[in-house]
């Protein structure tokens, strides 16, 4: 039996292709295994530490401070409220509202760097546990801010997106790190601004706060709330010592509105008003 015989162009053909493929065979492979999948938005990581090169946001105040009203919340048992520093600066004349029609003095303490304030009054209201430095925040938590917003009794929930600086302009312009929240629900019936809502805690399902609520921007549908490391640092300048880390009512979508009620009811949350204005 004879075979046919092959072209010379396909028995160097194929003797070319097999040379190709020892070399190949032949040479390292490094490569680097496939990354893991990522976590969607980075959720569930905890920040790190503010930075000067986080996105800013752009905050007027008016020169000069107007009568006006927001949110402020007990850090003690004895007479030691925070709140936010622009509902009270420029305010000669300020009280916490007890009762309709009735309220208590209150001395005043802006924080000289961050949109926070300390107010005294005689006697207090059982204070909402702090969270502690130790343990950060973390993109995507549930915060839930209960206050007084437009001047009534009202709450908003909101979820963490991360860190920017808020930039100050006008009466006592500076830049401060800032936590920034995405708003995803309110108070049934509460529509148009959160204004009132200045000063209210910014509680975590734990019911301990995570921050001073200090701002929005309505179009963009977010919150700002001041840093944890802001409200420490407040407290310890002011020599105030916090009645401790302990863990408050757990709160949850369902709940959040009758806890915030509890919350106002022992002037835990409380109203607080500038009855006179610096000239």
């Amino acid at each position: 039996m004879h075979f046919p015989k092959l072209p010379d162009w396909l028995i160097y053909g194929a003797v070319v292709a097999a040379l190709v493929v020892v070399a190949v065979g032949r040479q390292e492979r490094s490569d680097a295994p496939a990354p893991p999948p990522p976590v969607p938005g980075g959720e569930g990581l905890p920040l790190g530490p503010a930075s000067p090169f986080d996105p800013s946001v752009v905050v007027q105040v008016p020169e000069k401070g107007q009568p006006g009203s927001g949110t402020a919340f007990s850090v003690d048992d004895g007479g030691s409220w925070l709140t936010a520093r622009h509902v009270v600066d420029g305010c000669r004349e300020a009280a916490i509202v007890v009762a309709d029609g009735r309220g208590v003095a209150a001395r005043i303490t802006l924080d000289p760097s961050g949109d926070a304030a300390i107010l005294t009054t005689e006697g207090g209201a059982p204070a909402v546990p702090l969270r502690g430095l130790a343990e950060p925040p973390r993109r995507g938590e549930r915060a839930y801010h209960p206050g007084f917003p437009q001047g009534h009794p009202g709450e908003v929930t909101s979820r963490l997106l991360g860190r920017e600086n808020l930039v100050i302009r006008g009466r006592g312009a500076r830049v401060e790190p800032v936590l920034v929240w995405a708003e995803v629900g309110r108070t049934d019936n509460l529509k148009g601004t959160l204004s009132g809502l200045s000063g209210a805690p910014a509680l975590d399902s734990a019911g301990r706060v995570i921050g001073v609520t200090v701002a929005e921007s309505p179009r963009r549908g977010r919150i700002y709330t001041t840093a944890q490391e802001t409200v420490d640092d407040l407290l310890k300048q002011s020599r105030r010592r916090p009645s401790g880390f302990a863990l408050g009512e757990a709160i949850t979508t369902e709940n959040y509105g009758r806890v915030a009620d509890g919350l106002r009811r022992d002037l835990r949350v409380a109203q607080v008003v500038c009855l006179k204005s610096e000239i």
